[in-house]
């Protein structure tokens, strides 16, 4: 369909380009009809059959179809019908006929689809009139579904900016939803929290049009500030034509044309849109107006995000004890991976203490919700525990202090603990469990879970005495904390057993924990702390 202006003009403006299909299997009134229009500057096609009809409306840009009722090879109703059913074809059409002249012939025309009906012998004039209305209802109603896509296309672009969690991905989004709108290639420019500028460029513009925003073809890298310092002077209401090359860095024939840049910003959150086009109407440039605010506003969350994420990060991991020292013949491994979506603190810890004599102190715990406070109770467990152990109690005692120390000082507060003590000399293992997941202890006989088990911190229940364990010539334990194997929409039984499936006493404790956090962490909601030793004979 030939593309004609919608913005403000006079009808002769808007005539120009605009193309008529004229339908009638008698030839004089083809050229009466056609002569009428080609005067008032339409461009005229012609057909005489329902099939040419619909050959023409198929392959040729025809803006509205002048369509006679009686036609040779099927009514002229069933062609409105045809190409009204078909969103490819779909046109405005109008019904001139000078034998169903009746009321319910009008009547079928318009209640099949038709957008006007004329009875010959019509006047020149309301000819003309007749075209020029249906073209003018058919065009706004155009424009109003065109923006209707385009406020929808933006909301979900918008929405998927604030759900981004880093800047190349915030990039891509707010490039794809440019292209998406102006349905031409679309390039992202956005300051990263790293002093860098993240740059998305989107070559590819698909046929989804504006409701739905364009990924394929899109690549990001990084680029220097100046890129984005100098389109300074670009703004929403005034872009400034660039070269695409040379924002895009794209060399390939044809690629330094002009394009058209607009940049927004709030505070630290700066933004620039190109598109690869020359020309921006005003609708277009008032939606990524829009666009480009939004786009700001999710920067600055952003970088807020990463700093408060790197601040909790750095929080946490100071929390943490410094890399444990095992006695002679026991080797050590240990992991903490903060939850991927959340940038608070988590209560998750682990604990490794020589108490001499060959005997080290394992403990591995979790501090019900994330916040500074779980933090503080978190750090709080965590020394005492050593300072209870330090003084010589065992792992059940030590629970029990730790029982006593939450209810007089955090009585709301909640944790689960699993405490051993390992005694290299004897090859035995201490157990004393506070509703944490059982550890799991591999042998060259194969794994299986330490099913000691008592309640949880905070419950102000008793716990159970030490249950002490022979361990296997060669071992390897395992403990961990709920995020690696809780995840939402999977059985807690199902993912206990394939990690036990996971585990076994070959892998050096190093490789194991790369290897069960490749498997297992995936997208993090909760946070991963993982404890893992191997002794007796270790190869």
């Amino acid at each position: 369909m030939s593309t004609a202006g919608t913005g403000a003009g006079t009808a002769g403006d808007e005539i120009t380009g605009t193309t008529v299909l004229v339908v009638d299997d008698n030839a004089g009134n083809r050229y009466v009809a056609s002569s009428w229009l080609r005067r008032s500057g339409y461009t005229v096609l012609e057909a005489g059959t329902g099939a040419e009809a619909l050959d023409r409306v198929a392959t040729d840009p025809v803006d509205v179809v002048l369509l006679d009722v009686g036609l040779p090879d099927m009514s002229g109703f069933e062609v409105c019908e045809r190409i009204k059913s078909d969103p490819v074809l779909a046109r405005p059409v109008i019904h001139m006929s000078a034998t169903a002249i009746r009321g319910q012939d009008r009547a079928q025309g318009l209640t099949r689809g038709a957008d006007a009906y004329l009875v010959e012998p019509v006047e020149p004039d309301e000819l003309r009139a007749t075209v020029w209305s249906v073209l003018r209802y058919h065009r706004a109603r155009a424009a109003a579904e065109r923006l209707a896509a385009r406020l929808a296309g933006l909301s979900r672009t918008t929405m998927a900016m604030n759900a981004t969690v880093d800047f190349d991905e915030l990039a891509t989004t707010v490039a794809s939803g440019a292209a998406a709108l102006a349905g031409v290639p679309a390039a992202a420019l956005v300051a990263a929290s790293d002093r860098t500028v993240r740059r998305a460029v989107v070559d590819a513009v698909g046929p989804a049009g504006p409701a739905e925003p364009v990924d394929e073809g899109a690549r990001c890298d990084s680029v220097p500030p100046r890129q984005l310092d100098r389109l300074a002077g670009a703004t929403p209401d005034m872009p400034v034509t660039v070269s695409w090359a040379e924002i895009t860095g794209d060399e390939a024939d044809g690629a330094d044309e002009p394009a058209s840049a607009l940049r927004s910003g709030f505070r630290s959150g700066r933004v620039a849109i190109v598109l690869r086009t020359a020309e921006l109407g005003t609708e277009l440039r008032d939606l990524l107006a829009q666009l480009g605010n939004a786009a700001a506003l999710a920067v600055d969350s952003l970088q807020l995000y990463v700093e408060e994420h790197t601040l909790a990060l750095t929080l946490q991991r100071a929390f943490l004890p410094n890399a444990p020292v095992a006695p002679a013949g026991v080797e050590v491994a240990v992991r903490y991976v903060p939850a991927a979506q959340n940038t608070e603190i988590g209560g998750d810890f682990y604990e490794v203490v020589e108490l001499g004599g060959g005997r080290l102190l394992l403990a591995i715990g979790d501090v019900s919700g994330h916040s500074i406070h779980a933090a503080t109770v978190m750090v709080e467990l965590r020394h005492a525990l050593r300072a209870y152990a330090v003084e010589g109690h065992g792992p059940s005692a030590i629970l029990q202090r730790l029982e006593d120390m939450l209810r007089r000082y955090h009585p709301r507060e909640f944790a689960t603990v699993c405490v051993m003590v390992l005694d290299t000399a004897r090859n035995v293992v201490t157990v004393a469990n506070a509703g944490h997941l059982a550890p799991l202890l591999a042998s060259p006989e194969g794994t299986v879970p330490v099913t000691e088990h008592g309640p949880m911190l905070g419950l102000r229940r008793s716990h159970a005495a030490d249950s002490e364990l022979a361990l296997p010539a060669r071992w390897t334990l395992v403990l961990y904390t709920d995020g690696l194997v809780e995840k939402r929409g999977v059985d807690l039984d199902t993912a206990l057993e394939d990690l036990r499936a996971a585990v076994s006493v070959d892998p050096a404790p190093e490789e194991l924990g790369d290897q069960l956090l490749g498997r297992f962490a995936g997208v993090r909601e909760d946070d991963i702390a993982l404890l893992i030793l191997r002794g007796g004979g270790v190869r």
